[in-house]
């Protein structure tokens, strides 16, 4: 029968805010060889966007209009063409609904130091001699940098759903819909961990995108993106789901808390925030990430994730992430033999997902829980790899009792760790 982690009876009187990590003893001992792995932080996670999709840069000029030849039984609106297809039927239905998202922020720009420097010409005659003139050091420049993305309306008074990174630290919005009609934006919440933001516009009556359920999505679905990828306003592509349930570290954003669709629909910059559609013109998710170099390969966050955070967002202006405060990676031999060598620890497990740091004052350490201590199961589910750790803990409220069994020094011990809510600052 396993033997029970007991709690301690008293918490750290500052156990709500998060203390550096070098502060603890634990970070101390893995600090020589955390560079070196692949680790997955909960709660605490480095913001490294290596494959979010960039906002574009608005200089593509709009595109011509080419005039079609004279026919008399040609509409004059292309709009009211009947569909010949499922997907021109998606796009006229939806369409309407997609939006561009146009942002400014200004940023410190310091001129490169070659503009500060004398021409070949005038350097002195010989090494070490000094410059009669020597320019004054460039004072940084305030410039303001433009960027956009793309966004779906969800309500018919103007709520907008697209990507937090879409919106990060922008100073103004303007949201242009189909028609041309263009409206300020404000942004009404952003949540970092899942990369969702709301954004409001003061309108009403807009047509808006029916949500569709991702969950029955199966490998092979029609898939078709909208979005104004490089500036080049409703786009259309098509492709089909790769895959669903890919990790954020598979996805290559590892700070964040998704499980992503996978799409060979072609998604490029500034079809971030953009919806991805089923065959029926339902938003299925929304479309996020890319694999840089490769081509195929897209993410999207699933419509139940961004339904929910944009719900949380529009009534509370935040959202709250359960978190554990530990950094992790999946054990193997080479990692085990690094670990037992660098910090002293002593790890007798092959397999499994091990813990090598504990961050003060958080869930885990309240918990007891330390470095060197492999997960092996969270209420009674096996977690064979860190994805299956991070996925457990996200799925549950902020306050959730998990039931995590470890092994330590040979013994299987059983903890309670209520989860605690991500601090704000977890990504700055």
């Amino acid at each position: 029968m396993p033997n029970r982690v007991s709690n301690p009876i008293h918490q750290h009187p500052n156990s709500s805010q998060e203390v550096s990590p070098e502060t603890h003893p634990s970070s101390q001992r893995g600090s020589r060889i955390v560079a070196s792995l692949s680790l997955l932080l909960m709660g605490v996670a480095g913001c490294s966007r290596l494959a979010a999709l960039p906002t574009a840069s608005p200089s593509n000029p709009e595109p011509p209009v080419v005039a079609a030849a004279s026919d008399a039984t040609t509409p004059a609106n292309a709009d009211s063409l009947a569909p010949t297809n499922f997907v021109t039927a998606v796009v006229n239905r939806v369409g309407d609904a997609v939006v561009r998202i146009d942002t400014q922020r200004s940023v410190s720009q310091t001129p490169t130091e070659g503009f500060n420097e004398p021409p070949p010409y005038f350097q002195p005659p010989f090494p070490g001699a000094p410059f009669p003139n020597d320019p004054a050091p460039a004072e940084p420049e305030e410039k303001t940098q433009t960027a956009m993305g793309s966004g779906f309306i969800l309500t018919s008074d103007g709520r907008i759903a697209t990507n937090a990174h879409v919106v990060e630290g922008v100073e103004t919005v303007t949201v242009t819909l189909k028609d041309g009609r263009s409206f300020k934006g404000n942004v009404v919440g952003r949540d970092p961990v899942t990369d969702v933001a709301v954004v409001q516009i003061d309108a009403t009556g807009l047509p808006t995108v029916t949500l569709g359920n991702s969950k029955q999505l199966q490998p092979g679905d029609w898939a078709i993106a909208i979005g104004n990828p490089l500036g080049l306003d409703n786009t259309v592509t098509t492709g089909i789901i790769s895959a669903t349930g890919r990790s954020s570290r598979q996805a290559g954003v590892p700070d964040k808390r998704v499980e992503f669709i996978q799409t060979d629909a072609a998604i490029n910059p500034g079809n971030s925030g953009g919806p991805l559609l089923n065959q029926s013109g339902e938003a299925i998710g929304m479309n996020t990430a890319i694999v840089q170099g490769a081509q195929g390969l897209g993410f999207s966050i699933p419509i139940e994730t961004v339904k929910q955070i944009t719900d949380q967002l529009a009534t509370q202006r935040k959202v709250e992430h359960s978190y554990l405060g530990i950094k992790m990676t999946d054990l193997t031999p080479e990692i085990k033999e690094n670990l037992n060598r660098e910090t002293g620890l002593r790890i007798l497990e092959e397999r499994g997902v091990v813990i090598v740091e504990v961050l003060p004052n958080s869930p885990a350490d309240r918990a007891r829980l330390r470095p060197g201590d492999t997960l092996q199961k969270i209420n009674g589910r096996v977690t064979d790899n860190a994805d299956a750790v991070q996925q457990a803990v996200s799925r549950v409220p902020v306050g959730t009792e998990l039931q995590v069994e470890i092994r330590r020094d040979g013994q299987t011990l059983t903890a309670t760790v209520k989860t605690g809510a991500l601090p704000e600052n977890a990504f700055q």
